[in-house]
């Protein structure tokens, strides 16, 4: 009987979950998505067999909100943008905890990710899994829509209920 090594498996492994360092065409969101994944340190890891918890109920009265942008606003890139939220504890991602979650910026993607939805994490969709509370934006000129969607521990959207969003206008 012949014995197969592990070692070829397990670098066919590696290389299946390596992206092979590939860079992709830079868009103006470029810095805001590395900036964001740099202050985040959790990462999208896959959980065991194990069941999930639901999503945490969401609190009477819960909102997150964009506390120094405006609807119809005209701005210049690079911009800060200062995100609020009352009625729910802001935490770091990693843990589902009750009536607790973490704020993203979906940038030109809707009004807001479906209840339960994992947010993705791409240069159009910026996470803030350690509680930050300003994050500093650089957009092309035009309009843009912002939409500020909280999420639990896991990164899964509270949905419409806890999102807000703006357009702005880049100069």
């Amino acid at each position: 009987m012949r014995k197969i090594g592990l070692i070829p498996f397990l670098l066919l492994g590696m290389v299946a979950c390596n992206d092979g360092g590939s860079k992709t065409e830079e868009t103006a969101t470029d810095t805001a998505a590395a900036a964001s994944t740099a202050m985040d340190t959790t990462h999208h890891a896959a959980e065991p067999a194990a069941e999930v918890a639901p999503v945490p109920e969401i609190p009477a009265g819960a909102k997150v909100f964009f506390k120094n942008l405006k609807n119809g606003q005209k701005i210049k890139s690079p911009f800060k943008v200062l995100m609020g939220v009352s009625g729910i504890a802001l935490d770091s991602a990693g843990v589902i905890k009750p009536a607790s979650g973490h704020h993203h910026i979906l940038i030109d993607n809707g009004d807001s990710l479906a209840l339960g939805t994992v947010v993705p994490k791409d240069s159009t969709h910026l996470h803030f899994g350690n509680a930050q509370k300003e994050a500093e934006l650089k957009l092309t000129p035009g309009e843009h829509k912002l939409t500020l969607q909280y999420a639990d521990g896991i990164h899964r959207s509270y949905g419409g209920k806890l999102a807000s969003s703006v357009t702005v206008t880049v100069q």
